[in-house]
């Protein structure tokens, strides 16, 4: 196993666009909180762009200019929001092999 198993995906990026890890821990120190939280307006954001582009694609009265410009936005916010799935769904497995390694220690059958 090395460092980097087991680690978060942190919603942000290096300042050279590479991804950031925090080590895993126990989930509610400092940097954990803050990326929680940072993921939750992430969401947020998406949901709000959702909302904003139906209402724009619905008026059907837009420039070109416009709909690049939604585009762009659209991209930035799936990527954000993809970001969260990567590190959620990973430390729902994290969680899952927590269990099982917890179940064979206690000698209990693991689940299927």
């Amino acid at each position: 196993m090395n460092a980097i198993d087991g680690a978060r995906l942190l919603p942000w990026a290096s300042w050279d666009g590479k991804p950031c890890y925090l080590l895993r821990g126990n989930g509610v120190g400092y940097v954990s909180r803050l990326a929680d939280r940072v993921e939750a307006e992430q969401m947020a954001s998406a949901a709000e762009l959702i909302e904003d582009a139906y209402r724009i694609l619905a008026d059907r009265a837009w420039t070109p200019g416009e709909i690049h410009l939604l585009a762009v936005e659209l991209n930035d916010r799936l990527a954000k929001v993809h970001r969260v799935s990567e590190s959620r769904g990973a430390r729902l497995l994290w969680l899952q092999e927590d269990e099982d390694d917890l179940d064979a220690e206690d000698g209990a059958p693991s689940a299927p």
